[in-house]
């Protein structure tokens, strides 16, 4: 049922608009996303591009899937890069080391720039309490941002796609799916995913409660010690901002397994950039965040 309702609502807006993208960092939820892109208009390819916003510092393992998945489908990549943007003057680094707040700029800019008019992206309404608040059409006014109080009632799954010219729509296929439901959902498809979601040996030390990658982003400070542990990622996202859980699963029915049994959202469990505030998500999204 998730399945065909995502495969509707890609081939409603492809009916309904006329320069959509998909948003695909390599990550587990826009790898399902592509996944039933393609379902949804098989045989013939799928009629978007997709579109990165590279912080610059993404795991090397996810940027590598996501270039051989772009090559493997023959498909269009428009990159947004957060460090051209700091090259120019127009963004600084932040004294945390993270980007992830940086994303919003080169963002709006590129969906402006390309005339976007329709953005796919894999938020679902379980992760986190701002977008829980989100429809699967999410109206976007001219200056790429958010308004709660604007979203439109989507009854018996008609979904409203009327916009004003310089506006845009938001798209969320898996609004309905849960965590569990797309590591299921990989499981019965057979799709690849990066080895980082599964369990290995890494060098990581703790901040915040959280085990974080060494990188070039600043981390490790003083009096920080990195040590190797046994750990898988549940989010992909910032190395500066998103931390590895202590786990040995290392199949997929090892890691749905583990799952089942967790009381924390992943995003609650391995975001450093969702406790900045109660309502960091809700803020970045009214700025135009996703």
């Amino acid at each position: 049922a998730l399945e065909s309702e995502a495969v509707h609502i890609f081939r409603e807006v492809a009916g309904e608009f006329e320069r959509p993208v998909i948003l695909f960092s390599g990550g587990k939820d826009s790898i399902v996303m592509l996944h039933l892109a393609l379902k949804a208009f098989a045989p013939a390819a799928i009629p978007f591009s997709l579109l990165h916003v590279d912080t610059g510092h993404n795991f090397p393992e996810v940027i590598d899937y996501r270039d051989r998945t772009v090559a493997r489908h023959s498909l269009r990549l428009h990159i947004a890069s957060v460090q051209d943007y700091i090259d120019r003057g127009v963004l600084r680094e932040r004294p945390d080391g993270t980007r992830n707040p940086l994303q919003t700029v080169p963002l709006t800019e590129k969906i402006q720039s390309e005339r976007f008019d329709a953005v796919f992206g894999g938020g679902r309404r379980d992760e986190e309490k701002a977008r829980a608040k989100e429809r699967v059409f999410s109206l976007r006014d001219e200056f790429s941002q958010w308004d709660p109080r604007r979203q439109r009632p989507e009854l018996w799954q008609l979904y409203n796609g009327r916009h004003a010219p310089g506006e845009h729509v938001r798209v969320f296929p898996l609004s309905n799916w849960t965590e569990l439901d797309v590591w299921q959902y990989i499981a019965r498809e057979g799709i690849e995913l990066p080895q980082i979601y599964f369990a290995h040996e890494r060098e990581v030390f703790q901040r915040a409660g959280m085990w974080l990658t060494a990188g070039e982003w600043g981390g490790p400070k003083d009096g920080e010690s990195v040590e190797k542990r046994q750990v898988r990622y549940r989010t992909v996202g910032d190395m500066s901002c998103t931390g590895a859980v202590d786990s040995d699963a290392t199949t997929l029915d090892t890691v749905i397994a583990e799952i089942a049994a967790s009381r924390l959202t992943e995003r609650g469990a391995t975001r450093a950039d969702d406790k900045l505030s109660e309502a960091a998500m809700e803020d970045r999204k009214r700025e135009g965040y996703f």
